[in-house]
């Protein structure tokens, strides 16, 4: 293998810029030509490529969002699409490709691998709904940056002794939600996978006529944050700030943390495909590199934040 394509896939995560470093200055290192793909895999077919050489990504290892742009690729999963993928990078003479991104990135690297395309993914998402991933690249500097929000908005609810409703990622997993509310100090958190507490909470608050501040964190898989927040004035009669943080948890430098994930899984990327094989993502597991088939992406696994739920119940007092 002669010519590695990379590219990144559907929503940007801080430390995809770290990856996409290691694989280049990797990649080089093995005598490897990195081909960088602009606009995920869009950018196939768009015949958006570029040669990648250690000028390129000198200095990107500290910059949030990705180099070479992201896009959404769910037209990607039509078959004609998928013929289309496999020719251009028999066009441009790509031997093996590097996808960098979430859960829909790793099953369209799923499917390509199924075609024969030889793949390694790297999961870089703000959530927790990859498989066998606890925290992917990004899920520790969008946690940090949530923090900082939470702090700063508890000052000044303190101050006018108002609840404030933040809304957070994580789509239909918890995991970010219970994260973001235990490390903000949050009196109350909601997740899609008790979304029934929303009911619970109105009633809490009716009850608790000397305690009605508070910040209450809400997972966006739960429902519409501005609409709860009507139904607490209506039922409840309490006025509460809503809050939504959106764009501002996939952007900014990328964490100590993030970065060295980053690193260590986009070299390893590299070593995998150096050494024939394919067909898998990348993780880690107690710090250890790991490796799961990409198959393994269309599994449902267990949910993972019981632990984490059962402390954020017991800190609610």
């Amino acid at each position: 293998m002669n010519r590695i394509g990379v590219l990144t896939s559907g929503g940007d995560a801080p430390g995809m810029n770290a990856v996409i470093r290691a694989v280049v200055k990797s990649g080089m290192a093995s005598g490897k030509e990195v081909v960088g793909i602009h606009n995920g895999f869009h950018g196939l077919l768009e015949e958006s490529v570029e040669t990648l050489d250690k000028e390129a990504v000198r200095t990107i290892l500290s910059r949030g969002g990705t180099i070479l742009q992201s896009s959404q690729d769910m037209d990607m999963f039509e078959e004609e699409a998928q013929e289309q993928i496999k020719r251009q990078l028999t066009k441009f003479e790509i031997d093996s490709l590097i996808v960098i991104g979430g859960l829909e990135a790793l099953q369209m690297a799923h499917v390509l691998a199924d075609k024969g395309v030889a793949c390694i993914a790297v999961p870089a998402a703000i959530n927790s709904t990859i498989p066998h991933v606890a925290s992917a690249i990004g899920f520790d500097t969008a946690l940090n940056t949530i923090m900082e929000n939470i702090d700063r908005i508890r000052d000044t609810a303190d101050s006018h002794e108002k609840t404030t409703i933040v809304e957070v990622m994580g789509r239909d997993s918890g995991t970010f939600a219970l994260s973001a509310g235990l490390v903000g100090g949050a009196e109350t958190i909601i997740i899609p996978e008790r979304k029934a507490e929303l009911d619970e909470v109105i009633e809490e608050m009716k009850d608790q006529e000397d305690h009605r501040y508070r910040i209450i964190i809400m997972a966006e898989g739960v429902g519409n944050a501005a609409d709860f927040g009507a139904r607490l004035k209506e039922e409840a009669g309490v006025e509460a700030r809503v809050t939504i943080l959106d764009d501002t948890q996939y952007g900014g430098t990328p964490s100590a943390r993030d970065r060295m994930m980053a690193t260590r899984l986009g070299a390893y990327a590299v070593e995998l495909l150096n050494s024939g094989q394919t067909g898998f993502y990348v993780s880690l597991k107690e710090e250890e590199l790991i490796t799961y088939e990409l198959s393994e992406i269309d599994k449902e696994t267990p949910v993972r934040n019981e632990s984490m739920y059962s402390l954020a119940k017991k800190l609610s007092i």
